[in-house]
């Protein structure tokens, strides 16, 4: 498998790729980047949880007792509650949310797949996504999967990440280049 040597590189990237390899083997891939979509929003929804893989006062068995509760709570395959049983012991939680983007760069890889974050001041219709799916295919001349975020302060239009790559087409980005434009 090719990866960046970004992604090969760092700690979180290593992490990553050791759960990738142990999933392919598996052939549960599929289920396990489940899993992880799952810990990523609990990561995002929960101030409690993000505070506490942060939190250096708490013991390894503390945190593997917290992170084994969540993956019972979230029900996540054993791989995947073993993954978060080392990271605990390793002392590596901390690293999740970019173990977790890591992953998902690795096999979007495998699948021929690059992901675009898209950021809109208000959600966006089925519709729409598709449409903005389409068109991202048309321009990447691969598969795209959209990761959705609202962000109210764009008042409009939408901010697209692909990879290295940013569409700004936010009101907001307007608004500062015509301010920026009047002064000069």
């Amino acid at each position: 498998m090719e990866l960046s040597a970004g992604i090969q590189a760092s700690l979180a990237g290593r992490y990553a790729s050791a759960l990738f390899d142990l999933a392919s083997e598996a052939g549960i891939v599929t289920a396990v980047e489940g899993d992880l979509d799952r810990l990523q929003a609990a990561l995002v929804e929960s101030n409690e949880l993000r505070a506490l893989i942060r939190n250096p006062e708490i013991s390894r068995a503390q945190l593997g007792n917290v992170m084994c509760g969540i993956g019972e709570h979230l029900d996540l395959c054993d791989m995947t509650r073993n993954f978060l049983g080392v990271l605990a012991e390793n002392r590596r939680i901390i690293e999740l949310p970019a173990m977790i983007r890591a992953f998902a760069t690795i096999a979007a890889a495998q699948r021929g797949e690059v992901t675009a974050e898209v950021t809109s001041a208000h959600a966006l219709t089925e519709e729409q996504l598709a449409a903005l799916q389409q068109k991202l295919k048309a321009r990447e001349g691969r598969n795209v999967k959209l990761r959705t975020s609202v962000d109210p302060e764009l008042l409009g239009g939408l901010v697209v990440t692909i990879g290295s790559k940013r569409i700004d087409n936010s009101i907001r980005t307007r608004l500062n280049s015509l301010a920026q434009a009047m002064k000069g």
